[in-house]
């Protein structure tokens, strides 16, 4: 496998990176793990080409050693406009003089759910919140308020649910979570309604919620599958949680319960909600979502309370968020950006003869991608080895993760860089990719031990 002519990059290759070295030291004696999300651990980049960053504006970000970085993952897929997108700075803008935090709440908050109940039809009332984990976990104590039942079912396939003990019990990284909680959660596997079936005969009448993203990076439900999980789970008298953290603001205009037309009981949203600005939310049926208010006749449950959970300046963010979906196509940019870069990323694989070797998968919107070695497993090193040549060329792609940012000259710009980034691939799988790649080998975020 000769390695195709090198693409010459319009722009000094990044070879080091001394100043953000320095900080993340220092970070790492005063923040566990240098990050305050695993996710952008020091352990999931090179260990020599991990940038700090200091600001951005659509899709460029800088960091402390002035450089200028094309990037993908888009914070963990919180920013799907871009970054410091003009008309949710004028929405924050204009609400901070305001105030951002009452004793009573706010006509805004009155504004917002109803622009946000108005997008997301299927649901009858919403909470707001600052993250995910914290949306879900309130809808997984509702579900069980609401059933009198204690244990949770799970998705096996998909890789994040909450910061909570009721998820974190059931991954690699359980150290902290008692077992008794740890056997509270059950799980089954995507498009296998089999398995479902199988939870509810051998756990009967105990099975609270079942909780999954209803489309996720990898995986699109099958024929049957989402409307198979809500009749199983109206027949079991259990509720229906779609995690649509990701799909919602990226795989559809109103979420993956418009596109497939199922409607759960509840679900959560959160990520592009803001476009970085810390807003998420749990919706769901009338029913359900009373009972963390005043219900007639009912016991009430403490769902969701937080102090900054109606902030006034990301509430603002989030209606311009909706606006912008609503009347600039940012769905149908996402998608169309998304497979320019697919097709020019696939046909650079398929030019190397490397399509047995690294491979992309799903939705154009939200593309993953995988390196494997010469044995065709799954392999660190090889992840390690790309994302070095990324970003010596000027990407951060720990995925490739569009924004309606990203423009035709970054797509082109980016293949470019993935270009040469597989011919040094390619010359890894013939002479060992110790040749290539320097320092240690990135790692999963979930494994028991360092």
């Amino acid at each position: 496998m000769d390695p195709s002519a090198t693409v010459s990059i319009p722009q000094r290759p990044i070879m080091d990176l001394p100043r953000a070295r320095e900080i993340r030291t220092r970070l790492g004696r005063l923040v566990p793990g240098g990050a305050h999300t695993y996710a952008k651990g020091d352990d999931q980049f090179p260990d020599h080409l991990a940038p700090i960053l200091i600001r951005g504006s659509g899709s460029h970000v800088w960091d402390v050693d002035g450089n200028e970085f094309l990037e993908y993952g888009m914070g963990l897929r919180s920013v799907s406009l871009g970054h410091a997108h003009p008309a949710v700075l004028d929405a924050v803008s204009e609400q901070l003089p305001n105030g951002s935090n009452f004793t009573r709440p706010t006509e805004l908050e009155l504004l917002a759910a109803e622009d946000f109940l108005g997008l997301i039809d299927t649901a009858d009332m919403v909470k707001f919140a600052k993250n995910g984990s914290d949306a879900t976990t309130a809808g997984v104590r509702l579900a069980r308020a609401a059933t009198g039942r204690d244990l949770v079912a799970i998705c096996a396939d998909q890789p994040f649910f909450s910061t909570d003990d009721w998820f974190i019990g059931s991954t690699p990284m359980n150290s902290g979570v008692p077992a008794a909680v740890r056997d509270l959660t059950v799980r089954f596997r995507y498009n296998d309604l089999e398995s479902v079936r199988q939870l509810f005969a051998s756990h009967a009448g105990q099975i609270a919620a079942i909780v999954l993203e209803p489309a996720s990076a990898t995986a699109e439900p099958a024929d049957g599958f989402l409307p198979g999980l809500r009749e199983l789970c109206t027949a079991n008298g259990a509720v229906l949680i779609f995690d649509e953290m990701i799909t919602g603001f990226r795989f559809h205009l109103r979420g993956c319960q418009a596109e497939f037309g199922v409607t759960p009981d509840l679900s959560t949203f959160g990520k592009a909600l803001g476009n970085g600005f810390a807003v998420s939310a749990l919706c769901g049926r009338r029913h359900l979502m009373e009972l963390g208010g005043f219900p007639a006749e009912r016991e009430r449950v403490f769902m969701l309370s937080t102090t900054h959970g109606a902030e006034g300046h990301a509430l603002a963010a989030a209606r311009a968020v909706i606006r912008q979906y609503r009347t600039a196509g940012v769905i149908e940019t996402l998608y169309a950006q998304g497979a320019r870069l697919a097709a020019g990323v696939r046909d650079a694989i398929h030019e190397r003869g490397l399509s047995d070797y690294v491979s992309l998968a799903g939705r154009p919107c939200n593309l993953v991608y995988a390196t494997l070695d010469a044995d065709g497993q799954r392999s660190q090193p090889f992840r390690t080895l790309f994302l070095q040549e990324l970003l010596r060329g000027g990407i951060i792609a720990p995925s490739f993760v569009i924004s309606a940012a990203h423009t035709d000259a970054d797509i082109d710009r980016t293949v470019e860089v993935v270009s040469g980034a597989l011919d040094v691939y390619v010359k890894a799988l013939n002479n060992g990719v110790e040749h290539y790649s320097r320092g240690r080998p990135v790692q999963p975020v979930f494994r028991r031990f360092t």
